[in-house]
């Protein structure tokens, strides 16, 4: 498998990587302690001109067992929530994604709000119909896409009563 044509040079440096990790950190410690009020819109690349709603995403470590916690996108779909596994369009899913996979319950945080989740993978079907409203939302994720040999996974999250 060759590099997809149109991707960036050095989008899957290990620099890259790091500068992510440490974005995300850094983005999801500003978030809790403001309440969302910083970091709770995205607003670089395509979110630039359309700021784009964030949520913490609290999730189990499947190999430390430690909590963690992602600032993603996301769309409000009906009573569920909607995220993407882009990762900037990295070759490797993120450790979220893979985090889920093995334990599919979390916690969401947005802006004060704060509540547990069950999380699934969105099916084929799921996915043909939410991929369009995602892009609408961060024209971006169709960019990422073109930049991996990865399906981007797309992600619904559904709030749990506990």
């Amino acid at each position: 498998m060759g590099m997809p044509k149109n991707q960036p040079k050095g989008l899957n440096a290990p620099m890259t990587t790091r500068i992510i990790r440490y974005g995300s950190r850094a983005q999801a410690w500003i978030y809790r302690r403001t309440n969302g009020r910083v970091g709770g819109t995205w607003r670089i690349g395509a979110g630039f001109r359309s700021p784009v709603p964030t949520l913490l995403l609290e999730h189990r470590g499947r190999k430390s067992g430690k909590i963690f916690a992602a600032p993603l996108l996301y769309l409000v779909d009906g009573q569920d929530l909607v995220i993407v596994g882009s990762q900037g369009g990295l070759a490797n899913h993120p450790q979220w994604y893979l985090n889920l996979l093995a334990d599919p319950h979390a916690h969401v945080r947005i802006r004060a709000e704060h509540y547990p989740v069950v999380a699934r993978v969105a099916d084929a079907e799921d996915r043909h119909r939410l991929w369009p409203l995602l892009t609408e939302l961060y024209a971006d994720f169709d960019a990422y896409q073109s930049w991996t040999e990865r399906e981007i996974p797309v992600v619904i999250l559904s709030r749990t009563g506990g």
